[in-house]
């Protein structure tokens, strides 16, 4: 297995990317470990984790040309049973590896098991940070099952991923025939409409 920080992405053109960027830090969060593993392998198209593992916070690092993205893979925050106190500790540990703060939160959402439970813990930890956390967050919706063209209409009726959806302001893609290119260029993207500005945790605002 590759190490981490040797990890290399495929060579596109510079226009993905504003000229005086040089890193762009990103938190993936969701209701799914393996779903979240297997986003970071395809971002990096390299199977950095198999998807039994543990997260461990190690920021996982990708250079595109003379660009360099970071990953941050979190545990399972979502669970119904964790403390506040361990809850604040986590993401403590994600605003510590990418300090000052990062600059998109990439949410790995399956929407066959996300709960209106889940949407509650998920905002309870995105609102540890500044207001603007929203503006700074892509939902990345992934199905464990083939789905129809009427799938649009049941999600639209899915009230916890709508309600997710539209505080983002409709900043979701579907994992489905999504290339990592795609994927690249919409978090760069989001890092543009916040003029390359990050996150910050409001303890340390």
């Amino acid at each position: 297995m590759p190490h981490h920080n040797d990890l290399q992405l495929l060579n596109s053109s510079d226009d993905l990317q504003p000229p005086d960027m040089s890193e762009i830090r990103v938190v993936l969060l969701g209701n799914i470990q393996s779903e979240r593993t297997a986003v970071v392998n395809f971002i990096l198209e390299v199977p950095v984790f198999s998807p039994e593992e543990e997260p461990d916070y190690q920021p996982v690092r990708g250079l595109l040309r003379d660009k360099e993205i970071i990953l941050i893979n979190t545990p399972d925050l979502l669970l119904p049973n964790i403390s506040e106190d361990d809850l604040r500790e986590h993401v403590e540990n994600c605003v510590r590896l990418t300090a000052p703060g990062p600059h998109v939160f990439l949410l790995v959402l399956q929407p066959e098991t996300f709960t209106e439970g889940h949407k509650q813990r998920l905002c309870k930890v995105l609102k540890l940070f500044e207001k603007r956390v929203f503006d700074h967050s892509l939902v990345l919706l992934s199905a464990s099952k083939e789905r129809g063209s009427s799938f649009m209409e049941e999600l639209g009726l899915h009230r916890p991923l709508k309600d997710l959806i539209k505080m983002c302001s409709y900043r979701y893609l579907w994992r489905k025939n999504l290339e990592p290119r795609e994927l690249f260029t919409r978090l760069v993207q989001i890092f543009k409409e916040n003029n390359g500005e990050c996150v910050r945790y409001k303890a340390h605002s």
